[in-house]
C-alpha cells in the first residue's frame, strides 16, 4: 500500500491560512495560502500564477533571482487546476488582478492535474453534456460556484424565513406504499418482501402533520419516473414545501409571495459579486393575483393558446412579459385541472372550480399548492372521481377522521427558482449533479 504522508502541519494551517479576500481586506505583509491554479502566464524571466480559492483569485509573480531556484523550477512546471501551498510576501501591483500580488518564499504542490478533459475557464465553450460528464471538474469554474453560492443562500433565507414565520421544520419518508398524487410515474423499489416507490412529493405527510402541529415545511427530495428530456424537468429535484392549518388559499399564497421577496432580499444582499460574475440583475418581485379566467381572457387578446383546465408554456411566457419581475398567483383553478386532494370551489352558474393555484414567475411555473381536502366522505369522492383506489390511501384518509382543521400549503422547486432567478438556459445547470432519463453518473 502506498503510504501518503502530509507535507505540513495541517492543524497549523487552518490556524494561520488566509483566504484570497483577506488577503485584499487585511494589512498583512505575510501569508499562507492554498488553492487551485487558476491560470499559468510566462514573460521571459516571470512566471505568473493565478492562484483561486473559494472567495476570489489572486497572482502570484515569480522573478528569476528574486526567488529561489527550486521555487522558479516548480512553478514552471505546474499545470493548471493543480492544488498548491504557497507562503509569501503581500505586494501591492497596479497590473495584478485587485492591485495585490504574492512573491513566493515557499511552494508546495499537493496534487498534480492532469490533461483538463474540458475547457475550466469562466469563458468555457465546452458544450453542457460534456460539463456534466465531468461535473466534479466542471464546479471548478468560478461562474459554476457562484451558481451554488446562491443556491445556498435560498436555501438558507427559506430556512430563516419560515423559523420567522413560527414553522417547524420536518422530515418525510422518501420511501411509499402508494403515489402520493395520485400519478403513475414512480420509481419502483423492493422494500423487503414488499413493493415500494421512491416519494414523489412529501403532500399527505406534511398535511398529516399540519393538521397537528399547524405550520410545518421541509426541503424534500422528490423523485418523478416521468420520461420527459426538457430544459425544465428533472427526474430527481430539491423542493420547498409548507402546510398550515386554519388557513386558505389566499392565506398561504401571501406567504409563498413574501418567502420569495426575502429569497431574493437575500441574494441581493449577500451574493453581489456571484450576481455580478453571472452578469445578473435581480430585482425583488412584486406580487400579482389573478382568476384563471382572466388569465384565460388575456390568452385570447393576445392570440395564445391556453389549455381547458391548465396553462400552456406559452400562456406562462406571456404572463412573465406582461408582468415582469412579479409572482403571478393564478387562482380559482378549474377542479378539472387540480389533483385529487384539492378543495372544490363552486363558480358562477356551477362551474367546478378549485381552491387550488398555480404561481408564474419569469414566464414559467414554480409552483402549484391550494387549500386541501380535509373531509374523509368528500377525500373518497374526489380519489374515485380520479379513478383511484380510496383503500390505497387509508392511513391518509384516516388522519382526517380525528379532528383536522382547514390547511392549506404548496411547494416550491428550488432548482426551478435557482434556474430562473439567474436566466440559466437549462435546469441541469442549476444541479450539482443531475438525474435525468439519460444520466445516472457522475
Amino acid at each position: 500500500m502506498t503510504e501518503y504522508k502530509n507535507p505540513i502541519d495541517f492543524v497549523e494551517l487552518s490556524k494561520k491560512r488566509s483566504y484570497v479576500k483577506d488577503v485584499f481586506s487585511e494589512k498583512k505583509e505575510k501569508v499562507e495560502i492554498v488553492g487551485w491554479v487558476h491560470d499559468i502566464r510566462a514573460l521571459g524571466k516571470i512566471k505568473f500564477l493565478v492562484l483561486r480559492d473559494i472567495s476570489g483569485i489572486i497572482q502570484v509573480t515569480a522573478v528569476k533571482g528574486y526567488v529561489s531556484d527550486e521555487i522558479f523550477e516548480k512553478i514552471s512546471k505546474v499545470s493548471r487546476e493543480s492544488v498548491v501551498y504557497i507562503k509569501g510576501k503581500v505586494a501591492d501591483s497596479k497590473q495584478a488582478p485587485g492591485g495585490k500580488e504574492i512573491i513566493p518564499e515557499e511552494f508546495l504542490e499537493f496534487a498534480h492535474a492532469e490533461d483538463l478533459p474540458i475547457d475550466v475557464s469562466d469563458f468555457s465553450k465546452t458544450e453542457l453534456p460534456k460539463r456534466l460528464d465531468y461535473r466534479f471538474l466542471d464546479l471548478h469554474r468560478r461562474k459554476i460556484q457562484a451558481i451554488f453560492k446562491i443556491q445556498s443562500t435560498l436555501l438558507q433565507a427559506y430556512h430563516e424565513f419560515m423559523t420567522n414565520e413560527g414553522a417547524l421544520e420536518a422530515q418525510f419518508p422518501s420511501i411509499i406504499g402508494s403515489s402520493s398524487e395520485g400519478g403513475t410515474e414512480l420509481f419502483e423499489a423492493k422494500y423487503f418482501e414488499k413493493k415500494a416507490f421512491l416519494s414523489q412529493s412529501c403532500q399527505l405527510y406534511k398535511q398529516m402533520l399540519a393538521c397537528s402541529m399547524e405550520k410545518v415545511f421541509a426541503v424534500f427530495t422528490v423523485w418523478r419516473a416521468e420520461k420527459h428530456n426538457t430544459i425544465r424537468h428533472l427526474n430527481e429535484a430539491r423542493q420547498f414545501d409548507y402546510e398550515q392549518a386554519f388557513a386558505d388559499e389566499f392565506v398561504v399564497m401571501d406567504v409563498l409571495g413574501r418567502g420569495v421577496q426575502f429569497m431574493v432580499k437575500k441574494v441581493l444582499e449577500l451574493n453581489k459579486e456571484d450576481l455580478n460574475l453571472l452578469e445578473v440583475k435581480l430585482e425583488i418581485p412584486k406580487t400579482k393575483y389573478l382568476t384563471f379566467a382572466e388569465v384565460v381572457e388575456l390568452c385570447k387578446k393576445h392570440k395564445v393558446h391556453v389549455g381547458k383546465d391548465d396553462l400552456s408554456g406559452e400562456s406562462e411566457k406571456m404572463l412573465g412579459e406582461l408582468f415582469p419581475e412579479t409572482i403571478v398567483f393564478v387562482h380559482d383553478w378549474p377542479l378539472a385541472g387540480k389533483t385529487f386532494y384539492i378543495m372544490p370551489k363552486e363558480g358562477k352558474n356551477g362551474e367546478e372550480l378549485s381552491r387550488g393555484f398555480d404561481v408564474i414567475y419569469k414566464g414559467m411555473e414554480i409552483s402549484s399548492g391550494g387549500q386541501r381536502i380535509h373531509l374523509p366522505e368528500l377525500l373518497i369522492e374526489r380519489l374515485k372521481v380520479k379513478g383511484l383506489n380510496p383503500k390505497d390511501f387509508k392511513a391518509y384518509i384516516d388522519s382526517f377522521r380525528f379532528g383536522a382543521p382547514p390547511h392549506s400549503g404548496f411547494g416550491i422547486g428550488l432548482e426551478r427558482l435557482t434556474m430562473l432567478i439567474l436566466g440559466l438556459n437549462n435546469i441541469r445547470e442549476a444541479v450539482l449533479f443531475p438525474r435525468d432519463r439519460d444520466r445516472l453518473t457522475p
